[in-house]
């Protein structure tokens, strides 16, 4: 079987799941041997379907930016996925139960661009003179797999674990604030579910964007003006159930929120 014959049916088992609202068999449980640069195609694939179903890639997310994750999955680098324009959800928003199959939510700070990024050597200066602004987000992160049983091609190939994002807060000019510092404190129906810090993001969020440019120069993907970046969880990710409402809090950066709706 080619690569490119591999890729597309490996992307028709993923798209199974969420035409049968399910979640499917790993696909290290189909191909144990499968590499990362095959996971990427796989992702790619399903990236490309959409755009030619008249979706628009408007940024890209970062995951597995914390040690904790990268042990637990047994990588030592975070990987990435794209944003699709259908992504995004209102601050404050609700969504639908049918959107999401096993939702979990994360806080992050995102990053809006204002120049091109285009590595191989990107550093973290780059970025922060690239960046328009920053703002608070919550990304949710979902999983075509089944009880969220991943290795890394797993993940990678499943477009990094990405469902949708909110962005909130005003924008912040990024020399205004210190990334590294930045608090927050995740919210779940009013009760504290969690804390982080900039910092437990590669040690900067700036730091997972000059990674993120630097492994798309590896496929030839620049980062462009005016796309989004979620650069990474600031802590765990939190189970989301119908008619959980979560809500994060940034230190300098504002408030963002959504809920979940109830089922009927």
């Amino acid at each position: 079987m080619s690569a490119s014959q591999k890729a597309v049916e490996l992307a028709d088992h993923l798209a199974r799941a969420a035409a049968e609202g399910r979640g499917v068999q790993p696909i290290t449980a189909l191909d144990p041997a499968i590499t990362e640069k095959e996971a990427y195609d796989v992702q790619l694939v399903t990236i490309q379907r959409k755009i030619q179903e008249g979706r628009r890639v408007v940024g890209k997310k970062i995951g597995l930016t914390s040690l904790a994750m990268q042990k637990l999955l047994g990588v030592d680098q975070p990987d990435y996925g794209h944003l699709l324009d259908n992504m995004v959800v209102e601050n404050g928003g609700e969504i639908p139960w049918h959107r999401v199959l096993q939702p979990r939510v994360e806080g992050e700070i995102a990053f809006v661009l204002k120049r091109d990024l285009i590595g191989p050597q990107v550093t973290e200066l780059d970025v922060l003179l690239a960046t328009d602004y920053v703002l608070p987000a919550l990304e949710i992160v979902d999983s075509r797999v089944a009880d969220w049983k991943i290795a890394l091609p797993d993940t990678i190939a499943d477009n990094a674990s990405s469902g949708l994002y909110v962005l909130g807060g005003k924008p912040v000019p990024v020399d205004r604030v210190d990334l590294a510092q930045i608090g927050m404190v995740l919210y779940k129906n009013g009760e504290i579910a969690n804390t982080g810090v900039g910092a437990a993001a590669l040690g900067s969020p700036a730091a997972c964007v000059a990674w993120l440019a630097n492994k798309l120069f590896e496929f030839g993907i620049p980062l462009k003006a005016g796309e989004v970046i979620l650069s990474g969880a600031l802590s765990a990710a939190v189970n989301a159930a119908p008619g959980d409402h979560f809500q994060a809090r940034f230190a300098h950066l504002g408030e963002v929120s959504v809920r979940f709706a109830s089922l009927k």
